[in-house]
């Protein structure tokens, strides 16, 4: 975790600005619940182009960025059909009329792309059954590169891989981040660390900041450390509106209006016009809801407490560290030992 450097603070305007850029490849880092839809609106409002969106379970994220007409290319594991059988789903429409190429994975199979391009390596290998599914046999439009057969060193075997991704720009949202970027998730994770790892660049939203004394209290809540993120962003009610536990519920209310609008192409345009583009930032957002809903169905959506006990982080070993919490060797405290750190670098010469 970094504690030394500048403040990654932005706002979701900036962010999305200097990091999403046409014809990028976007993946979201959460996995159902936390959405980012703060800055999937932002990508909307600044109406980005020809993107590739990697989602491994894409829902309402993957409906609005295809209906936007934001996205060119998509990558998934699966993709939840809005609107019911008859009328709904964008994807599905704009997918039968040729304006959208679909690439289709299991959940396995995805990840380990994501895995591989986190590892550094250019592919990754995957279950031998998977050559018998049609996930295997239909290719989109990655055509002979979706899946390729080597045979393995040590058994003769065939054996499928999948190539890396390396996502261009990954999108998160957390519970809790420093300005430093060192951001902290508790919950479902499916393929979020990987996601975020394999990623050139990483834009992470969070429902506060803290400081770098409560992120350190809790390493084991950091999923992405503060060297790897370029942007971070104090966002209440940025997943707004699915659930991120210890914080928000499930908002039943908003979920029905999407599902009603996203069974026709004019329901969703109002949807857009009313929730995304006449609105400039998610705190007019929030406002606009607590008018159209009220108070009250906003304060259900907060989740109730459910803490977990508290770890003890006490050494078991000698410490390089005097009862005066001075560095044995050094002389210094940790922010002197910090600041030794940024002046000469990691190695530091002791007489």
């Amino acid at each position: 975790m970094q504690a030394i450097g500048s403040s990654k603070i932005m706002t979701t305007q900036e962010a999305v600005s200097r990091f999403v850029h046409d014809g990028d490849s976007v993946i979201v880092g959460n996995y159902t619940e936390g959405m980012p839809f703060s800055l999937i609106f932002e990508i909307i409002r600044q109406r980005k182009r020809k993107l590739t969106y990697y989602s491994q379970s894409g829902s309402a994220d993957a409906e609005f960025l295809v209906a936007a007409d934001c996205v060119e290319k998509m990558c998934s594991a699966f993709i939840h059909k809005w609107g019911g059988r008859g009328a709904g789903s964008m994807v599905e429409r704009y997918q039968r009329a040729g304006k959208l190429l679909v690439e289709d994975y299991t959940n396995f199979t995805y990840n380990a792309r994501l895995a591989a391009g986190a590892y550094g390596y250019s592919f990754m290998p995957v279950l031998p059954a998977i050559m018998d599914s049609d996930v295997f046999k239909v290719r989109g439009y990655m055509g002979d590169r979706k899946f390729d057969v080597i045979k393995c060193p040590f058994s003769g075997k065939d054996i499928p891989v999948v190539p890396a991704a390396n996502p261009d720009v990954c999108l998160l949202h957390v519970q809790r981040a420093d300005k430093f970027g060192n951001a902290q998730h508790w919950g479902g994770l499916g393929s979020t660390v990987h996601a975020c790892l394999a990623s050139k660049s990483i834009i992470v939203s969070c429902e506060e900041l803290v400081d770098y004394d409560i992120i350190k209290s809790s390493p084991h809540h950091t999923i992405v450390p503060g060297f790897r993120v370029n942007a971070v962003i104090e966002e209440p009610y940025g997943c707004h509106p699915v659930e991120l536990p210890g914080y928000r519920n499930p908002d039943q209310a908003m979920f029905s209006l999407i599902n009603s609008a996203i069974c026709s192409e004019e329901g969703l345009s109002s949807i857009f016009d009313e929730w995304i583009y006449n609105l400039p930032d998610r705190a007019s957002y929030i406002q606009h809801y607590v008018q159209v809903f009220g108070q009250d169905s906003l304060n259900r959506y907060r989740a109730k407490s459910y803490f977990s006990a508290p770890a003890n982080y006490g050494a078991a070993f000698d410490s390089g560290w005097d009862a005066n919490g001075l560095a044995l060797g050094l002389g210094v405290d940790m922010d002197g030992l910090e600041r030794l750190i940024a002046e000469k670098g990691d190695l530091i010469h002791v007489e």
